[in-house]
């Protein structure tokens, strides 16, 4: 597992060179966009450092924190990647467990680790990049790229916000004989069977929310018809490379499933199944470090211009009356009184994770396990140490 990631990380600093020497800035009318030499959008990190954290304030906080992860995390077989930070500065962070129980592999600062879910929010931004670069449209159908797509209604907006109306991928391809379990599935051949099994739509498009892996496995597709390159290049080229996220991949089933971190439920290892070559819903494997360097540089002035910026931190459905809601690529609650409060969970096999941005206070929380707790989702609580948000520390339940 070692000698691997270690060859990613020299493919990552030849591309972070190549990123920088060939890359050129696009005026638009709302803003600077990064094009690089393949005309591909990049992200850029943050140039100008956010305000220093004085001493006394990350004790206060680390105080805080550290006491919470004490006594959330207190069993000696819990596995765990944690991270608070501020500003882009780490205030408390910590590492704990088993990456592999076969080799002996500890989790480290450096281990990716299945980010399941939250993997939603990166693939979210590459596709928000290329709106910005004029590449698509929120509101272009998905027919016009995926010509065989058969939903007529379904757009890239009601991908990014879950309310495409399709049915979970998960499902339809294990009913009813639609796909051979002993066949790995592809994202392509998502759209095969729901065009051959004639699959219909859950819901009318754009009626009410549905969260949905099935539209974030389309919006994957839809960067590698838009850059001709595979989710994992893009992704790579456009967020992993730029911002040095080293220890950052998307898994290729065919490829890496022997020096992946496996993931556990108790003691038992989870094995690898015919849903697990999917990605842009999940399948991204990263670190704690990797992920606050990709959340910093969303700070930057010209990362999306302001108002599609302003399009993805707003709820898109209010059919039903309640405090969550879901944006472009985040979660959020909106409380009548405090802070909207942005998230993102995750849960694949045995893997959870947790990505929490405070955007108010620039506050970063990232856990990651690839031992199934529910642990994991407690993390909120500690929005209480920053802001008007109303969390209790004693709050349980999984988001």
């Amino acid at each position: 597992m070692t000698s691997k990631i270690s060859l990613y990380t020299i493919q990552f600093l030849i591309i972070i060179l190549l990123t920088i020497s060939c890359s050129k800035q696009e005026k638009t009318e709302e803003g600077i966009v990064k094009i690089n030499k393949n005309g591909i959008p990049v992200m850029m990190s943050l140039q100008e450092e956010l305000p220093k954290l004085s001493t006394s304030f990350i004790n206060d906080k680390k105080y805080g924190v550290s006491r919470f992860f004490e006594k959330t995390w207190s069993e000696k077989n819990d596995n765990v990647a944690f991270l608070v930070a501020k500003n882009g500065q780490i205030i408390y962070e910590n590492y704990m467990g088993y990456a592999n129980k076969r080799t002996g592999e500890m989790i480290t600062k450096e281990m990716p680790l299945h980010i399941a879910s939250v993997s939603k929010v990166l693939t979210s931004t590459a596709v928000l990049m290329l709106i910005d670069a004029k590449k698509i449209s929120l509101n272009q159908k998905l027919n016009t790229i995926i010509t065989n797509f058969p939903y007529a209604d379904v757009t890239i907006q009601t991908l990014l916000n879950h309310r495409s109306g399709m049915k979970n991928y998960a499902y339809f391809t294990f009913e009813n004989g639609n796909w051979d379990k002993h066949k790995t599935l592809t994202n392509e051949d998502i759209v095969t069977v729901m065009v051959e099994k004639k699959i219909p739509l859950e819901t009318k498009t754009d009626t009410r929310f549905s969260y949905c892996n099935t539209n974030y496995a389309m919006l994957a597709l839809v960067i590698e018809k838009i850059t001709g390159l595979t989710y994992a290049e893009a992704m790579k080229e456009m967020i992993f490379a730029p911002l040095g996220m080293t220890n950052t991949f998307v898994f290729d089933i065919t490829k890496d499933r022997d020096m992946i971190a496996p993931s556990y439920r108790g003691s038992m290892e989870i094995g690898i199944d015919y849903l697990d070559g999917i990605y842009g819903d999940k399948n991204i494997y990263s670190t704690p470090r990797d992920l606050l360097k990709f959340d910093k540089a969303r700070y930057a002035p010209f990362f999306l211009n302001p108002d599609l910026l302003k399009k993805v931190y707003k709820g898109y459905s209010y059919e039903s009356k309640g405090t969550r809601n879901y944006g472009l690529g985040v979660r959020l609650i909106e409380w009548k009184k405090g802070e909207t409060f942005y998230y993102h969970n995750g849960w694949w096999h045995g893997n959870t994770s947790c990505f929490i941005n405070l955007r108010k206070e620039k506050v970063t929380m990232i856990v990651l396990s690839n031992k199934y707790t529910k642990k994991t989702y407690q993390t909120k609580q500690l929005a209480a140490l920053f802001g008007d948000y109303p969390f209790k520390l004693d709050d349980n339940g999984e988001d």
